[in-house]
């Protein structure tokens, strides 16, 4: 630990803004540490990123050789970013700084300014008001802020629900539904931060990319929660000043104003409850830049790239049946994506499935086929052999 977060450290209990720039400074340090033991200078996991980038080499080159990929600009340039990007923030740690710890860390906290129109750090400013609320709290629930030392002890003795005990559960509550769910929040950005290279690398290969935009999600699950802890308690604190105002009367503690900020404080942790449910509902919708589905590259491209070879249809395949109009109704309305309905009409009509993003089309037959009969049909001639006429048709159930 530096000499800095050492004296952060040090002053973390005279408050909640102070316990929470010890946690940003300790949680950055514990972040450059770990990037530093992983793919740092001497990073232990070097060899391991060496053999990764290999094998992403190499199964490149098998898929030219196969057939199964080709050199050209589009399908080049998504690899090459992708090295690229997975280069760059997983051994750079200057670069994974100023990109993924900024946009996690100082983004939200800058969103929460704006809304609020604070000045500086919102976190910061929201966390000096919690302070004043607990000092406020904490001043008015000593046994010496009470005017009549005898009414203490007697409302001491009549049970654990005394006003002075109620205030201490407010601020209890208070300081989970805020205090609590920041620090939570931090260190658990931090963890996942600390460990964020292991899963960029992950995003090389389609089978492990799901993991890359799970810690994405998680991410920004984290990183938006004091966003909204930040804004929506700031909505408490302004509802808390006039009923902390009114907790000291002349018996000692108000029992309304106590009960009033009971109330508030409960409300607060519902709100921050709701407001948890409400970030994973969100973050589980993105898909993280298309990596949580295997498919994204397939389905990203055009919907004629599927082509199916030319077998007359299955009479009464339930496939062949449908509509030219439900199906492309189905693909507008994201229901069915194009490539699944490729996919199923070659199951269902027994016809194998071509990709010609996957083929040279420089190397197909041409002036065969009229090209206003083809582009209104979608055909493309894939080959001639003696008299036979091998065609591939976008939709081999259109017989008009």
């Amino acid at each position: 630990m530096s000499g800095t977060c050492s004296a952060l450290a040090a002053e973390a209990p005279a408050g909640v803004a102070a316990a929470l720039r010890a946690v940003d400074c300790l949680a950055n340090e514990t972040a450059a540490a770990a990037f530093g033991r992983l793919f740092g200078g001497e990073g232990l996991l070097l060899p391991a990123l060496t053999i990764v980038l290999t094998l992403y080499i190499a199964l490149f080159a098998v898929a030219l050789l196969t057939g199964r990929s080709r050199i050209g600009i589009s399908a080049l340039t998504p690899r090459m970013m992708t090295l690229g990007l997975v280069l760059t923030f997983a051994t750079s740690w200057v670069a994974y700084q100023g990109v993924v710890w900024n946009l996690a860390v100082g983004a939200p906290d800058q969103i929460a300014g704006v809304i609020t129109g604070a000045r500086g750090s919102a976190t910061q400013i929201f966390a000096d008001r919690i302070d004043i609320v607990f000092s406020a709290i904490a001043e008015v629930a000593q046994p010496g802020g009470q005017a009549d030392p005898a009414a203490g002890a007697g409302a001491a003795a009549s049970g654990s629900f005394t006003p002075a005990n109620l205030l201490w559960l407010a601020a209890l509550l208070l300081l989970l539904g805020t205090v609590g769910v920041l620090v939570t929040a931090r260190l658990a950005l931090a963890v996942l931060l600390a460990t964020g290279p292991v899963f960029v690398v992950l995003a090389l290969f389609p089978g492990t990319r799901g993991l890359c935009a799970g810690w994405l999600r998680g991410v920004v699950l984290t990183a938006v929660t004091p966003l909204f802890v930040v804004v929506g308690g700031s909505l408490t604190m302004e509802l808390l000043v006039p009923v902390v105002a009114a907790l000291r009367s002349a018996e000692g503690v108000d029992g309304r104003a106590a009960l009033a900020l009971f109330l508030v404080a409960s409300v607060h942790v519902a709100l921050m409850a709701m407001i948890l449910k409400v970030t994973g509902s969100v973050v589980s919708a993105w898909n993280a830049f298309g990596l949580s589905r295997p498919g994204a590259e397939a389905e990203n491209r055009s919907t004629a790239a599927p082509m199916q070879a030319p077998v007359s249809p299955m009479p009464g395949a339930p496939v062949a049946q449908a509509s030219e109009a439900m199906r492309r109704s189905a693909v507008l309305a994201g229901a069915v994506q194009p490539a699944d309905l490729a996919h199923t009409l070659s199951a269902a009509l027994a016809l194998p499935l071509l990709d010609l993003v996957e083929i040279d089309t420089a190397r197909l037959p041409r002036g065969i086929v009229d090209q206003k009969l083809a582009t209104k049909f979608l055909l493309t001639v894939l080959g001639r052999r003696g008299n036979r006429l091998f065609i591939g048709a976008a939709d081999p159930t259109d017989q008009e």
